[in-house]
């Protein structure tokens, strides 16, 4: 009785190859269409799959970390192409709307993250400048931006409501941004601070040149 029960992986299937591969799948209706529910494609892993947007498996590119809030709510247009995670998992929930803008959610059961201010890192001033010379060290979150042309010549149309970032040039007179900086390099490198009281640093001054009132006068004409 053992050696009948034992010798059932010898039995091979008919369906077992067509299963293999992915014989029998209809093609889908429209390119990038929702396909949440389905398999991942074993042939778009290896580079073998003929079918495109047409396959009705999931061609999933590399580890998402967060789902697509508009996938959950069935509004996701962009299918395979989309950088974030078409699949409900509750550990990579994206943060909650509400919670984050008003500190307070309604919703007792609701299945977005739920992140307290006191865990959060501020914004880098000096990287949404532009440049932060503390960088991976420092103790701010630096988040790629685009900068705005319009706000950096002088004037921006759209104010607040850019799309783009619009650096604040105040940070030189804001101490308060300069401590922390300095102190996460100070515990990284302590020998540093020596070093600089030991350096000198040469001023070379400016000249002041006074043009003759007759060449300027004639530069105008010109």
């Amino acid at each position: 009785m053992q050696e009948v029960i034992a010798g059932l992986e010898r039995f091979t299937f008919a369906f077992e190859e067509d299963v293999e591969m992915q014989k029998g799948t209809g093609l889908l209706p429209f390119p990038g269409m929702d396909k949440s529910a389905s398999a991942v494609c074993n042939f778009f892993a290896k580079g073998l799959c003929e079918k495109g947007k047409l396959c009705p498996f999931r061609h999933d590119r590399g580890e998402k970390m967060v789902v697509c809030k508009h996938w959950l709510r069935g509004l996701c247009k962009k299918g395979d192409h989309c950088k974030f995670l078409h699949q409900y998992d509750i550990t990579r929930m994206p943060e909650c709307y509400f919670y984050s803008k008003f500190g307070d959610c309604s919703n007792k059961e609701c299945p977005f993250l739920h992140v307290k201010p006191a865990f959060k890192s501020q914004d880098c001033p000096w990287y949404d400048q532009g440049f932060c010379k503390d960088g991976p060290l420092c103790k701010y979150r630096h988040v790629p931006r685009i900068m705005c042309l319009n706000y950096l010549v002088g004037f921006c149309p759209e104010g607040p409501k850019c799309r783009f970032s619009h650096p604040k040039m105040n940070l030189l007179f804001n101490p308060s941004y300069t401590k922390p900086c300095y102190n996460s390099l100070r515990e990284t490198f302590p020998n540093a601070r020596n070093q600089q009281q030991n350096a000198t640093v040469k001023l070379q001054p400016h000249l002041f040149v006074q043009l003759p009132r007759a060449s300027l006068e004639r530069s105008w004409r010109l």
